[in-house]
């Protein structure tokens, strides 16, 4: 994306002109803009599109937030003492529902529904007469509709019964929205996303259409909303859909590559966070995520997650023991004890953990042994994935131009597997997909996925492994029925934990404080304080 990201402070200033007694104004600009004419072009338009993928960088979503809620509920981090406050909530399922990066989360979810809405208003009453135009005009809404679904989804999956909000003059009319079903809701992002995908172009241009969503996300999205929903044989269809022409995904060569400083043109891609400094996204102040957002440097850019997680920098959080073991099971083909070569990609540990033993193989002075502690819980194992350490000792600042991984083809090959089995059909079909996503990795593959139950568990071991830290493990696990189970096993398991902390309360997160007392609609439909 080559477009600056702006700020909404126009939008903002015409929502509260239009709020007043405009009679009792004593002078009215003619040159201004106001809600009405600014947005009236291509390039006003374009600019309030990059306005609403800029909130997936806000407080709550990609920059920070999003990571440390998902890798610490889905136990795929566990925190070490640098790690406090509402932070160390999430990761002891302590929260409440004043917890702040949940209620950061919320708000930034349905502002990113309102600037969709914004965007679709405003597009659809443009009307241009040059054909040009009118094409970029389905564009916008398309990849509003796109950003709009990805907000429902998250809030469908996270709290269930929610506002729905479908269009800007809804905002308008109703500053308290009710909470709409779970199935309204799963209802609205089904017809939103095939409606994207009609109008989503296939491909963008390189140097002007870098973290845009395509018609593949659309479809990838879709194909995962059927999926959620147990709606299998969709699901299977629809993702399919993505192995074929005219789409050219395919697995990257280098898994490495999916999680460095060089994957913003992997053929893995299929809809990314863009974090890369040569991206407009990538300028501005590092320190944005602690609150700067868009004011600080003009621009949202980076991801913190390399310094938070980063062993020779902030070290907020760690690998569990338990999830290092995942990555430890039979050899498919002899039955003897393997370590999946995906380890090495995944952390830092000893050697026979199977992950990686060394660092700073790019540094001027040499590669560097990574300190592994036998005595110390805190540090038998840490994250490498989304690190750069293989450049550099330490970071020096919370920058990072590793984009973010929201949907890519390993998991579509891995959803679709899951499509066939969950209907029954555990041969051929699923087994080559699977094989496909091991190929990759240099893992062993499997010969037969045996019967349903057996094969339903080599996928669950399958996504843990090749999505390990990616944000997917606790959807799956909540989406599953078996959040509660292995959370709490594994907890129990863990060393220096023996906690199981997941009540049956946490299948549904907290309706935020900040929602119940700002919306006295939603406030009076919460059961037990919660949800």
């Amino acid at each position: 994306m080559k477009r600056i990201i702006i700020y909404f402070a126009a939008l903002i200033a015409a929502i509260n002109i239009i709020a007043c007694d405009e009679s009792k104004l004593d002078l009215k600009s003619q040159s201004a803009y106001d809600f009405s004419t600014y947005f009236t072009s291509s390039d006003g338009l374009n600019q309030a599109v990059i306005a609403t993928y800029a909130t997936l960088l806000h407080n709550g979503l990609w920059s920070r937030e999003y990571y440390f809620i998902f890798d610490l509920l889905g136990h795929e981090a566990k925190k070490t003492t640098n790690l406090q406050g509402d932070m160390a909530q999430l990761a002891d399922y302590s929260f409440g529902t004043s917890q702040a990066q949940i209620g950061q989360l919320w708000n930034s979810l349905y502002r990113m529904v309102l600037r969709s809405n914004v965007v679709i208003d405003r597009a659809s009453v443009w009307q241009p007469t040059v054909a040009a135009d009118q094409q970029k005009a389905k564009q916008f809404i398309a990849e509003a509709r796109f950003l709009r679904s990805y907000a429902y989804f998250n809030i469908v999956n996270l709290w269930g019964k929610a506002p729905l909000i479908t269009a800007y003059d809804s905002t308008v009319a109703n500053n308290y929205p009710t909470r709409s079903s779970a199935e309204a809701l799963w209802s609205f992002i089904e017809n939103d996303l095939t409606l994207a995908a009609a109008d989503l172009p296939v491909t963008y241009d390189a140097a002007t259409g870098l973290g845009r969503a395509t018609k593949g996300a659309a479809i990838a999205l879709l194909g995962k909303t059927y999926l959620y929903q147990k709606k299998w044989a969709q699901a299977q269809t629809t993702l399919a859909q993505l192995t074929a022409a005219p789409y050219t995904y395919s697995l990257d060569p280098s898994y490495e590559n999916l999680f460095s400083s060089t994957n913003q043109s992997s053929p893995e891609n299929i809809f990314q966070i863009m974090n890369a400094k040569w991206t407009d996204w990538g300028i501005g102040n590092q320190y944005y995520v602690f609150g700067g957002q868009e004011t600080w440097g003009g621009k949202a850019s980076h991801s913190d997650r390399a310094q938070e997680y980063g062993f020779k920098d902030w070290f907020n959080v760690y690998v569990p023991t338990t999830t290092v073991k995942a990555f430890q099971y039979p050899n498919p083909s002899t039955g003897a004890a393997y370590v999946d070569p995906r380890a090495k990609f995944t952390f830092y540990g000893n050697k026979e953990s199977g992950g990686d033993t060394e660092y700073c193989q790019k540094c001027e002075g040499g590669k560097i042994a990574f300190p592994f502690k036998a005595d110390d819980p805190q540090g038998y194992f840490v994250w490498k994935k989304y690190q750069y350490y293989n450049e550099v000792a330490s970071y020096g600042g919370p920058q990072s131009s590793i984009n973010g991984q929201v949907i890519r083809y390993a998991d579509i090959l891995l959803m679709l597997a899951e499509s066939y089995i969950q209907q029954g059909k555990t041969g051929e079909e699923p087994l080559a997909l699977i094989n496909q996503v091991r190929k990759r990795s240099g893992a062993v593959a499997y010969t037969t996925l045996g019967a349903q139950a057996a094969a339903t568990n080599l996928l669950i071991r399958e996504r843990q492994i090749e999505l390990c830290g990616e944000q997917s493990r606790y959807f799956d696990l909540i989406r599953w029925g078996i959040a509660k189970q292995t959370i709490n096993s594994q907890r129990a398991a863990e060393p220096g934990d023996g906690k199981q902390p997941f009540l049956d309360k946490n299948v549904l997160l907290p309706i935020p404080d900040v929602e119940k007392n700002y919306n006295p609609n939603v406030a009076k439909d919460i059961a037990n304080g919660w949800n």
